[in-house]
């Protein structure tokens, strides 16, 4: 099995990345039954006006992180996860620390990622790439922990720690715009730009480091790939999967518009929808 560094790693990064998420006043909130009930008079002086009723995002999607009042698809192509993209053309809106976790803690916990670590652990036992695995049902769950694990950390430390560290915004922008070549161009050169909690661009930072860091860990569980050269490989197979997601969420509004004739998912919430 899986070698037990990795999944002290995962259990802090994981862990963080849940305490993180929590609203602020979790544990403050006290039971219902134990208030004391508020006299009539001072009852009358508190009650709130009328008001509409709250946004609801319709069923299969989500608040755009950033984006007040905006919607989007939960998954693209109803798989992919999609609770890092942002609308690039609206203005710019920083994210707090909790909401950099949580939107780690969504991808990583979304039931499609599980089956994508399935994939590539399928993908690794037919190639038999890590022979020390070996192959069968032992070898496969060998493959998968291992798969799992990157993509876990991967999520958290791209998407959580590096870009608390350094001010940076996880959020893919999509652009929304322009030709198919600039497009395609903008979604995959994300992994290497991205906006600082200023607004600005600058050097995705988050994103290498991050990976990095992961494809390093990867020596402690990946008995045949240790050292630089496996290192390095899995890294920028990482970085190269994550053009690869930004540009299937880049496009996936316009192919659900055109081919399923169903509206763009960067769309206003209605109150009550």
């Amino acid at each position: 099995m899986i070698r037990n560094p990795i999944f002290a790693g995962m259990v802090l990064v994981i862990g963080s990345g849940l305490v993180m998420a929590q609203g602020p006043n979790a544990a403050a909130a006290g039971p219902a039954g134990n208030a004391d009930a508020p006299s009539s008079s001072s009852s009358a002086e508190t009650a709130p006006a009328a008001t509409r009723p709250a946004p609801v995002a319709p069923k299969g999607e989500i608040p755009v992180p950033g984006d007040k009042g905006e919607v989007q698809d939960k998954r693209a192509f109803g798989v992919l996860p999609n609770y890092r993209t942002a609308d690039g053309t609206a203005p710019f809106h920083p994210i707090t620390t909790r909401q950099k976790f949580a939107i780690a803690t969504k991808d990583t916990f979304d039931w499609p990622s599980y089956i994508l670590a399935g994939a590539f652990a399928g993908i690794s036992q037919l190639g038999d790439s890590n022979p020390d695995f070996g192959q069968g049902a032992q070898g496969y769950a060998k493959r998968y922990g291992a798969s799992v694990a990157d993509q876990d950390m991967g999520n958290y430390m791209t998407e959580a720690i590096m870009p608390t560290l350094l001010h940076q915004d996880p959020r893919y922008f999509r652009k929304g715009t322009g030709t198919v070549k600039g497009r395609i161009w903008y979604a995959a050169t994300r992994v290497f730009v991205a906006r600082g909690d200023s607004g600005r661009w600058q050097f995705n930072a988050s994103e290498v480091l991050g990976n990095g860091t992961v494809a390093a860990l990867g020596n402690l569980y990946y008995p045949d790939d240790v050292g630089l050269s496996p290192t390095m490989q899995r890294m920028f197979t990482q970085i190269g999967t994550d053009a690869l997601s930004q540009v299937m969420k880049e496009f996936w509004p316009d192919i659900k518009r055109k081919l399923f004739h169903k509206r763009d998912g960067n769309m206003p919430l209605e109150p009550g929808d």
